[in-house]
């Protein structure tokens, strides 16, 4: 079970998002829910929360606090931050404490699904790499963190690079981190970028242009749907099953079937 604090100050909001993950989720997660920022600093602490949706305009200690704070004692949890409002201070803010990514509200189901797989994943691999949470050493900062407003003109040319980089890699094993740091860049500036200039994010992009592919080895009938799993991009048959499911609400076979009839 992957243990989720949610953080907002509006119990609606919690209540929405909490409602959605258990819908998604089912059976895989356990969800703490906290109204300020000092719960959720106790919270991730006393649960060991893998996974943390920090509201930033929470009153006394906002999400940006919290999440500073519970870096000095976490390394290893995905922040994602959750905002109306898209202000590029909080880029800058979210870089400074490495979140995963931050969502604007209302989020759509695809981001917040494809976030939290992602989430899911960097919780796996800390599970395999890491034995003992004396043994994390904390991370440096990129050398590029100091950003400045102007620095986004040149977004074009990265997106381009980007883009070219994500076709010709998208059957390996790659995440936002990894085109980052190829080209150069942290991780919240790529991704800022990225929701800009393509209008989603990083990992609804690869699941599309993934699941594209897949579509078009499904076309054919040779071809076997567990080595479409892998040519598509997918390590795991049954992954890609309910990823092709949920995006395109058929199974791989229904939708051969439907191309080959």
């Amino acid at each position: 079970m992957y243990r989720v604090l949610i953080a907002d100050d509006e119990p609606i909001e919690r209540q929405v998002i909490s409602k959605k993950l258990n819908g998604f989720f089912k059976d895989q997660i356990e969800i703490f829910l906290a109204a300020n920022g000092v719960e959720a600093v106790e919270l991730v602490k006393e649960k060991n929360c893998q996974i943390a949706f920090l509201d930033i305009s929470m009153p006394g200690k906002n999400g940006l606090d919290a999440a500073e704070e519970i870096r000095t004692f976490d390394e290893r949890c995905s922040i994602i931050f959750l905002t109306a409002f898209d202000e590029f201070s909080y880029a800058k803010k979210a870089i400074e404490v490495r979140a995963l990514d931050y969502l604007l509200k209302p989020g759509a189901d695809n981001e917040l699904i494809n976030v939290m797989e992602e989430a899911f994943s960097i919780a796996d691999k800390y599970e395999t790499e890491v034995k003992n949470v004396d043994t994390i050493k904390k991370s440096t900062p990129s050398s590029d963190f100091n950003l400045d407003e102007k620095d986004f003109s040149k977004s074009g040319e990265i997106v381009r690079e980007a883009k070219k980089y994500i076709d010709e890699h998208y059957k390996e094993d790659i995440s936002l981190q990894d085109v980052a740091g190829v080209l150069g860049y942290s991780d919240v500036y790529f991704c800022k970028l990225f929701k800009q200039n393509f209008g989603k994010s990083f990992i609804v992009y690869l699941n599309e242009l993934r699941i594209s592919k897949a579509k078009e080895f499904l076309a054919n009938p040779s071809i076997n749907i567990k080595d479409i799993s892998s040519e598509a991009g997918y390590r795991d048959a049954n992954y890609f099953a309910r990823v092709f499911k949920r995006m395109t609400g058929q199974t791989p076979s229904e939708y051969r079937n439907g191309v080959i009839d």
